[in-house]
């Protein structure tokens, strides 16, 4: 069976994140949290994929992947983390979930995502309010119980320092050079783990280099994709 291309999105995001990549790469987009409230519990339910793996994972969706690695590390051919976090939720940042959290069972969702959320994801450019309408789109189309679970499942996380060390296979790293939530310090990390991976910086890029700037991103995907 050959190795399958699967595509993990970010947090309230569903196949149109990577719309681009796989136009032009193929591949499968895997969601998580309709069921699962824990990234254990969300890897567990994607390994069901049969067969090798080739991850590609942002955000929320890398660290899905790190864990499917940490769970499964005979299935994972190769991994490329874009915009993500190797470590552990810090103490601020879980504070700062409680009323998020509580907004969504309010029923304000749609509040959230536009004043705390989708205003970090993005750098300037002509194409920024067309993506965040897009964001904001796709997270109102996932609803508030994948919030919640979602939410609970990044506040909860292991770190996957140790998960990134003992990877040997092909590997990339990938962010925008603008990404405040994700930024380049934490994949400077991440390559120092991994020392085969290759580390790409995108230029004119927040967090969702893939819709921001998706030529360069689609291609640093291609080149991973051919290494040996």
């Amino acid at each position: 069976m050959s190795t399958q291309l699967i595509f993990l999105p970010g947090m309230m995001c569903d196949e149109r994140l990577f719309a681009p990549q796989i136009a032009e790469l193929g591949g499968l987009n895997l969601m998580f949290g309709r069921e699962d409230n824990s990234v254990e519990a969300m890897a567990r339910r994607l390994l069901q994929t049969p067969g090798k793996l080739a991850l590609v994972g942002l955000s929320m969706g890398g660290i899905v992947a790190m864990e499917m690695l940490r769970q499964a590390p005979d299935r994972i051919e190769r991994i490329a983390l874009l915009d993500t976090n190797p470590l552990a939720e810090k103490p601020e940042v879980k504070a700062r979930r409680v009323p998020q959290m509580q907004a969504v069972r309010d029923g304000r969702l749609s509040d959230v995502m536009q004043r705390e959320l989708i205003p970090n994801y993005l750098t300037e450019g002509p194409k920024k309010q067309d993506i965040s309408d897009l964001c904001l789109d796709m997270a109102l189309k996932e609803g508030d119980d994948v919030f919640l679970n979602q939410s609970e499942a990044l506040r909860d996380r292991p770190d996957q320092t140790d998960t990134l060390r003992e990877f040997q296979g092909p590997a990339l790293v990938l962010c925008g050079r603008d990404d405040v939530l994700c930024p380049i310090s934490r994949h400077e990390l991440m390559h120092d783990l991994m020392p085969q991976s290759t580390l790409t910086i995108i230029e004119g890029a927040g967090h969702l280099p893939t819709l921001e700037q998706p030529t360069q991103t689609t291609a640093a995907l291609r080149r991973w994709l051919e290494l040996s």
